[in-house]
């Protein structure tokens, strides 16, 4: 008899690429997931998984595995579903995944919204880039993803996978405070061109977004500095290393030093809840999407304009 969870931390491995993510996921520790796939090869007495560099390589036996216990963990999830539907009340765990600034400047008061309102119901934050969230919940890997687009790059929802609409992220263009666009009541995307800029790497939403939007204005953006994080990319700022563009979400109050200029027009992200379709009836979704909607006008509030 093959046992679910360690067919489940398989499975995590397969979606997430490695054990060490695949335990962050879980919620486990990488010798606990270890362990348990250790087991699981013992019991199927077949090698599952193989070194690969530093990482590993699921074998076709386990590839076998990984499509069965997709099956097993659907049929699960219908079944919690159905009990859950039932009691008529959130319950059980449920995993959301929320890129950075989301994490940050909205999950925190709606997961503490919803362990007091519902102490039945555990759920639990990952912070994983916008995109690959949208694959983790097609693939059963979390159950509901909070993520974000640009006007000029749609989030592809695939098959399967509902959304629901959370709010609007206005963003601003942050300068150093003895920039030529500093007291200026807008600047208009046409004027970009010529400035140093400092945003996140290639392949992520804000750093695409930044590229098509200069190019579609005539400019080839000069990206002199790059990092994952927000307040990083203000902090340059501040030292006067360059100019970003930073949505309002989880930004907080800018230091001295950085000055916001409004952009004509105003960039926007729309943030979006998504969950797969199977479990669009839990309590659980419908009830954590609320509060999600909930808490939006507060956390999407213009933050201080300087740093207390």
């Amino acid at each position: 008899m093959l046992d679910l969870q360690r067919l489940r931390a398989l499975h995590a491995v397969s979606v997430h690429g490695t054990v060490g993510a695949a335990a962050t996921a879980l919620g486990y520790t990488s010798s606990a997931v270890s362990q348990q796939i250790a087991k699981l090869e013992r019991e199927t007495r077949t090698v599952l998984l193989e070194r690969e560099g530093r990482g590993v390589r699921l074998t076709d036996e386990a590839h076998q595995l990984v499509d069965a216990a997709r099956e097993l963990l659907a049929i699960v999830e219908r079944a919690e579903t159905e009990l859950e539907e039932r009691r008529g009340v959130p319950a059980g765990r449920l995993t959301v995944a929320a890129f950075a600034s989301a994490a940050r400047g909205l999950l925190p008061g709606v997961l503490a919204d919803l362990a007091r309102r519902h102490p039945a119901l555990d759920a639990r934050l990952n912070e994983v880039d916008p995109h690959l969230s949208v694959d983790l919940v097609a693939k059963g890997a979390v159950d509901l993803a909070v993520a974000h687009d640009w006007d000029i790059a749609p989030l592809p929802a695939p098959a399967g996978v509902e959304q629901a609409a959370i709010g609007d992220d206005l963003c601003d263009l942050l300068v150093p405070a003895g920039h030529p666009f500093a007291g200026r009541a807008a600047v208009r995307r046409s004027e970009l061109g010529g400035e140093r800029w400092i945003c996140q790497p290639p392949g992520r939403v804000c750093h695409d977004w930044l590229l098509r939007t200069l190019r579609a204005a005539g400019h080839e953006p000069d990206v002199v500095h790059q990092a994952d994080e927000n307040p990083t990319l203000v902090a340059l700022v501040a030292a006067g290393l360059g100019v970003a563009l930073i949505p309002r979400l989880g930004r907080g109050p800018l230091p001295e030093g950085v000055v916001e200029v409004p952009l004509d027009p105003v960039p926007v992200r729309h943030l979006y809840a998504l969950w797969r379709a199977g479990a669009a009836r839990r309590p659980a979704i419908a009830e954590t999407v609320r509060t999600l909607r909930e808490h939006w006008p507060a956390a999407s509030a213009h933050p201080s304009r300087t740093a207390a």
